[in-house]
């Protein structure tokens, strides 16, 4: 009788993800400090404990949430989408303290805002923002709405389906590798029709949910 196959999630490890094969996911956990793993029986039940809870998953980013909307005008920017978002983030020093936020283009209405967060990079905000403008989305039904980033490294993250970055485990960074875990366990999760387009900031203008800090 031939050995069944097991599915093995790794949420906290190298690269965390599902993996089809004990090999792959040993190496992911066997010298990360404060590794977690579990095997599955099925493709499906390693999904669904990949994923998580989606309800849960919204509460904790509301957890994060600071400051009011700032309300500005964009509505005039040419060919734009009326009900496209903006995002980007800010982060003061590398790492740092950093932030991001998602904007409504044609009002500048703010749609959300998590940070100052110690620990962060800009990269990781950039690629949180697009991540969590598109679990927005999900939430509300908004399946083509598209998400503008002025951030290639971040768009280059989300095609692969996963950030490429690794900062060093601190008490200090603990909240952004919680939110970085989240992001790239949904984009690993969930599927989007959502365009994801490169802001065009010599014809525009800076993104309207810029910081203003440069």
């Amino acid at each position: 009788m031939g050995k069944k196959q097991k599915y093995y999630v790794v949420w906290v490890g190298v690269e965390p993800g599902i993996y089809d094969n004990w090999e792959d996911a040993e190496e992911q956990v066997a010298t990360f400090p404060g590794a977690k793993f579990k095997s599955f029986k099925s493709y499906e039940q390693a999904v669904a404990a990949f994923r998580g809870n989606d309800a849960d998953e919204c509460r904790a980013l509301l957890e994060y949430a600071r400051r009011p909307a700032v309300q500005t005008d964009y509505s005039s920017i040419p060919g734009m989408p009326a009900d496209a978002i903006a995002v980007d983030a800010a982060c003061s020093g590398n790492p740092g303290p950093m932030e991001y936020r998602g904007v409504e283009v044609a009002t500048g209405k703010e749609l959300f805002h998590v940070g100052p967060l110690e620990g962060g990079t800009n990269n990781i905000g950039e690629f949180l923002a697009i991540v969590h403008a598109l679990a927005l989305c999900a939430q509300r039904g908004e399946t083509r709405r598209p998400v503008y980033s002025d951030s290639r490294i971040a768009l280059g993250w989300i095609a692969r389906h996963g950030s490429n970055t690794h900062i060093t485990p601190s008490p200090a960074n603990a909240r952004v590798r919680e939110l970085l875990l989240r992001a790239n366990r949904w984009i690993q999760t969930h599927g989007w029709a959502n365009p994801i387009r490169k802001w065009n900031t010599a014809e525009w203008g800076e993104i309207p949910a810029d910081f203003g800090r440069k």
